[in-house]
């Protein structure tokens, strides 16, 4: 169409359809990735089989990681821990904007969708069930806040890491994620506090699994036991073979020795995998050779892109092509992706649980102060650092 590839256009499409019908959104994935396939294929790009082939990884990485931590949630949720916090968050808008800084502590070592998932476990605990869609919008972007500055907190970071890029470097994005989190986390929470207060105490007709004289029960242990191991067990496969969700799914084996393996609620999260998937491969053919020239401007329209464009082809073409500040750049592609719920993995995961999210007007316009945070952290990371490139290039199998 004129100057634009049809790729594009066909792509374009899809997301717009993913916006309005909301309710399909599946459907409208599997049928984007299904034209822009054809397109490709009609146009004699031979190399078709290959792209699917080399993807394999990243395919069973998104899946495992999603199904896996759908299951630990379950866990995590049957141990009646989270009934608990409220004896340990504040009793008013105050405990909100603790759960998202606990959210965004645990994304600097767990992966950023199982910080998000967790998260929303206590949330729906705490706030009675009634989480609004502006609060769930925080707790993605907490989450991604989190996983920005760390090599093991989200998979574009861990890319950087293992294509040469110093640790420290990365962390500069913290100073963008913490002034991102105090604006979503001031505006989330006292919004989630007139929607639906936190609650006070324990309610008494919650199920503990906890004696009278405080010693936890086999089935507090064992669940508590089986939370600890997938976690462990991700964070290990992601650091030692760079494939966290067979790490999580060793563990998740491991656990069933404890405990039965709810798989009802691996069933219940495949097709938001499988959505997640298909905009994944549906965003890898699109033929971007290269990046428009490194800059802090560039790197600021990143974050906007990675809200419907996945960022880990964003990443990659950014380490191919060299000379970013990679601690703005992960800040960037990391936490830009919370501005619409299929942006990030953790988007998706969270909507599994919580389908009202789906609704991306609704998501937009109560998650008003996503965007906001993004804009303020990353001026505020660029006047106190500036613009510090890299000349880093690396050659990507």
């Amino acid at each position: 169409m004129g100057s634009i590839p049809l790729e594009f256009v066909l792509f374009a499409a899809t997301l717009a359809g993913v916006a309005i019908l909301h309710q399909r959104n599946l459907e409208v994935a599997l049928v984007g990735l299904v034209a822009i396939s054809a397109y490709k294929w009609i146009a004699f790009d031979y190399g078709l089989a290959t792209h699917f082939l080399h993807e394999w990884k990243l395919v069973l990485n998104l899946l495992g990681l999603l199904l896996g931590f759908a299951i630990l949630a379950r866990h995590f949720e049957d141990s009646g821990v989270p009934d608990l916090m409220p004896r340990i968050l504040p009793d008013d808008w105050k405990g909100g904007f603790l759960l998202l800084i606990l959210v965004a502590l645990m994304s600097t070592f767990l992966d950023n969708i199982a910080a998000a998932i967790l998260g929303g476990v206590v949330a729906r605990k705490v706030f009675a069930g009634r989480v609004s869609i502006g609060y769930l919008a925080a707790i993605v972007a907490a989450s991604n806040a989190g996983g920005a500055g760390s090599v093991v907190g989200d998979t574009t970071t861990t890319m950087m890491w293992i294509a040469g890029v110093p640790a420290l470097h990365v962390t500069d994005a913290f100073i963008a994620s913490a002034v991102a989190l105090l604006i979503v986390g001031f505006f989330a929470s006292r919004a989630q506090h007139r929607y639906q207060p936190i609650q006070a105490a324990p309610r008494r007709d919650a199920h503990v699994d906890v004696e009278e004289l405080g010693v936890l029960s086999v089935v507090v242990l064992t669940r508590v036991l089986a939370t600890g191991l997938i976690i462990g067990g991700a964070v290990a496969g992601n650091v030692l073979i760079e494939f966290p969700a067979l790490g999580a799914w060793i563990a998740v084996l491991i656990g069933g020795l404890l405990h039965p393996i709810p798989w009802s609620e691996a069933k219940n999260a495949w097709k938001g995998a499988v959505f997640l998937i298909a905009l994944v491969l549906s965003a890898s053919l699109m033929p971007v050779a290269a990046l428009p020239p490194a800059s802090w401007h560039t790197t600021l329209g990143l974050g906007f892109v990675s809200a419907v464009f996945d960022n880990i082809p964003l990443t990659a073409l950014a380490l191919k092509q060299g000379g970013y500040d990679w601690g703005m750049l992960a800040f960037a592609v990391g936490y830009g992706g919370s501005m619409i719920w299929f942006g990030s993995s953790a988007g998706v995961a969270i909507s599994n649980g919580f389908p009202e999210a789906k609704n991306t007007w609704q998501w937009i316009r109560r998650g008003w102060f996503v965007p906001v945070g993004y804009l303020l952290g990353f001026f505020v990371l660029l006047a106190l650092l500036g613009w510090r490139p890299d000349a880093l290039k690396v050659t990507l199998s």
